[in-house]
C-alpha cells in the first residue's frame, strides 16, 4: 500500500482513550504538542507488527532530543489480548521502551478508520495527521516523514543519514515473491480442509487426510472449533496435528494453552524435523533431534525461517488436550538479482 500525505489542517488527530499504559503515565496528544508524533497500531501477535518494532527503537534513540514520541496503540486481535499480563509480557520480550497504549475495544482503532496491522500515522507539531501508511515496509519513506515534520517544528536543521535496512526486504525497491497470506483458526474466520469439516463448539475427531491445499488448515485427532481457535481435546497419549502447506520464507503461528502451564509441540517441514538452520526464534532441536517448541502461553511463535522462499507442508504435533492453534502467519523473501545495494557477493 502507498503512503499517505496530508496537508496541515486537514485531518485533527483524535485522542488516545485507552484502557491501560505500559512505560508511561497516559500521555494526551495536547501535551504533545510543539513535537512530532508517531502512533503504531499494532498488536503482539501479528508477525508483521512485530518486524516494525526495531526501527521504531531506532527512531527513538536517534530523534528524541529532536521532539519525537512514539506512542504504540496496541488493538488486539484475539480476546487474550485484552489482558494487560499477557501485553506487558510481550513488550518486555520484545524490548519495547517507548509508551504504550491498550485500546481492548478497538475504540482508538475505529476512531483512526484502521483496516490492518501494523498502521501508522505521523502528527505535526499542531496535532495534525500528516502521513498515513499501512503495512510493514516503507521505513524509509516513513523517517523521511519524520525528519521532514522535525524540521518544520525547528527540532531538526538537516537531514541526517537514514537507518540502514535491518532486512534485505525493507530496502527501497527490492522485489520480494508472494507469500500465503496469513489465515486463522476458529470458526469465526478459519478453514478446515478435513472431509469432516467444522462444527461450533462441537468436538470432531479428524483423520489426515495426507493432501493438503494451500490457505486451508488440516486436523488429525480429535479437536473442538471455538471462536477464535482450534482446541485439542481428550487425553492418554493421542497425538492432536495441525498440517498446513504454505509458501513463503518464514512461518509463524499463534499458540495458547486450554489447561496447563506449558506444552510441547512438535514442528516438522516437509516430513522431516527441523535443522539448526531451519529454525525460527521459539523452536529449539532436542538432543534426539526432535525440532520442538515450548508453548508457555498464549503469543506469536516464531517457526521456521528457511535459508530461501519456497512451498512446504508444516506439521505441528501435540500430545493429548490443551493446545490452541489461533492463526498462521507468513513471511516473504527477496528475489535476489534485485536487492537494492544489499551487499551480496
Amino acid at each position: 500500500m502507498s503512503p499517505k500525505e496530508y496537508t496541515h489542517g486537514e485531518y485533527r488527530a483524535q485522542e488516545l482513550y485507552g484502557d491501560f499504559w505500559f512505560n508511561s503515565e497516559p500521555l494526551p496528544l495536547m501535551a504533545l504538542r510543539g513535537g512530532v508524533v508517531l502512533l503504531e497500531f499494532w498488536d503482539h501477535t501479528c508477525c508483521r507488527a512485530l518486524r516494525s518494532v526495531p526501527y521504531l527503537e531506532a527512531w527513538k534513540q536517534k530523534y528524541r532530543d529532536s521532539g519525537l514520541t512514539i506512542v504504540g496503540v496496541h488493538s488486539p486481535r484475539f480476546t487474550f489480548g485484552r489482558d494487560p499480563r499477557n501485553v506487558g509480557r510481550a513488550i518486555k520480550l520484545l524490548g519495547i521502551s517507548y509508551p504504550v497504549v491498550m485500546d481492548n475495544d478497538q475504540l482508538i482503532w475505529s476512531r483512526y478508520e484502521n483496516r490492518t496491522w501494523p498502521t501508522r500515522y505521523l502528527l505535526d507539531r499542531d496535532g495534525f495527521i500528516r502521513y498515513q501508511f499501512a503495512g510493514d515496509t516503507d521505513y524509509a519513506g516513513t523517517e523521511h516523514a519524520i525528519q521532514t515534520l522535525l524540521c518544520a517544528a525547528g527540532g531538526l536543521t538537516d537531514f541526517p543519514e537514514l537507518t540502514e535496512p535491518f532486512r534485505d526486504l525493507d530496502r527501497p525497491g527490492a522485489v520480494t515473491y508472494r507469500a500465503t497470506p496469513d489465515f486463522h483458526a476458529g470458526y469465526l474466520r478459519g478453514s478446515v480442509g478435513n472431509v469432516e469439516g467444522s462444527v461450533p463448539e462441537s468436538v470432531t475427531g479428524y483423520e489426515d487426510p495426507l493432501v493438503y491445499f494451500e490457505g486451508r488448515l488440516y486436523l488429525d485427532g480429535a479437536w473442538i472449533s471455538g471462536r477464535e481457535s482450534l482446541n485439542s481435546v481428550m487425553g492418554g497419549n493421542r497425538q492432536c496435528a495441525v498440517i498446513l502447506r504454505y509458501t513463503a520464507a518464514e512461518a509463524t503461528v499463534v499458540l495458547g494453552l486450554t489447561s496447563g502451564k506449558q506444552k510441547e509441540v512438535e514442528v516438522r517441514q516437509d516430513g522431516s524435523f527441523l535443522t539448526a538452520e531451519q529454525t525460527g526464534d521459539d523452536v529449539i532441536i532436542g538432543t534426539d533431534g526432535r525440532s520442538i517448541v515450548h508453548v508457555d502461553g498464549p503469543r506469536m511463535y516464531h517457526l521456521v525461517r528457511n535459508r530461501g522462499f519456497g512451498d512446504h507442508v508444516l506439521h505441528l504435533t501435540a500430545t493429548g488436550p490443551g493446545l490452541s492453534v489461533f492463526a498462521f502467519g507468513f513471511l516473504s523473501g527477496v528475489i535476489p538479482e534485485f536487492v537494492p545495494s544489499a551487499g551480496h557477493e
